[in-house]
């Protein structure tokens, strides 16, 4: 994914979901928002399903030509005609997923809070990388990607860098000048109506 003039918005899907509903769900948003690239981020490892999830959304996406993605099956995105792959294990697969799907295939590294991996993954291939969460939560350690990291990157990388984990207007507005992406999930797949949350926080951007 190129760097964009003004942030982009790149969705990530709930961990679970139901197939018969959130194709329609998902088509509903992309139908009211501009967004750069779907993340099928499910957190079963059952191939049936992440097959059968990744053919409904492809269809939806792909209709609309937005991107989709796959969190780590790299075999996965070759064999079922996806976009790319998204590696949640910072650097370490990056050159491996870039061999297994070539050069025109998305490879997409998350690298938590480090400004290290986030270089190791961009020198091994990585189109993007992604850091977060962007607020302190209860989870894991406490630790978070401070605002510090994207205005350095920005200022120093030329690779595209995404911001995820914990979005609110707030970070949203401060984040906007120093990153490409917003990787926006939860935040409104909990909402009853996701493509009016998203539109708060495309308000807050601009």
């Amino acid at each position: 994914m190129d760097a964009p003039e003004t942030p982009q918005i790149y969705l990530i899907t709930p961990p679970q979901f139901e197939l018969s509903s959130f194709p329609d769900r998902l088509a509903r948003v992309l139908d009211a928002q501009s967004v750069a690239c779907v993340r099928l981020a499910l957190s079963t490892r059952d191939e049936d399903t992440l097959s059968r999830a990744a053919d409904a959304l492809r269809e939806v996406t792909h209709a609309r030509d937005v991107a989709l993605v796959i969190s780590d099956h790299t075999l996965l995105a070759e064999r079922l005609g996806l976009d790319g792959v998204h590696l949640g294990d910072a650097a370490r697969s990056v050159r491996q997923a870039r061999k297994a799907l070539g050069e025109d295939a998305i490879v997409g590294s998350f690298c938590g809070t480090s400004r290290h991996d986030g270089l190791s993954a961009g020198e091994a291939g990585a189109d993007y990388v992604s850091f977060g969460p962007v607020r302190p939560s209860a989870l894991d350690d406490g630790s978070y990607a401070e605002p510090d990291l994207f205005q350095w990157w920005s200022e120093m990388i030329e690779i595209p860098v995404v911001a995820e984990g914990g979005l609110d207007a707030e970070t949203v507005r401060s984040l906007a000048p120093s990153t490409d992406f917003f990787g926006i999930g939860t935040e409104i797949w909990e909402a009853d109506d996701p493509a009016s949350a998203l539109d708060a926080i495309v308000q807050a951007m601009s």
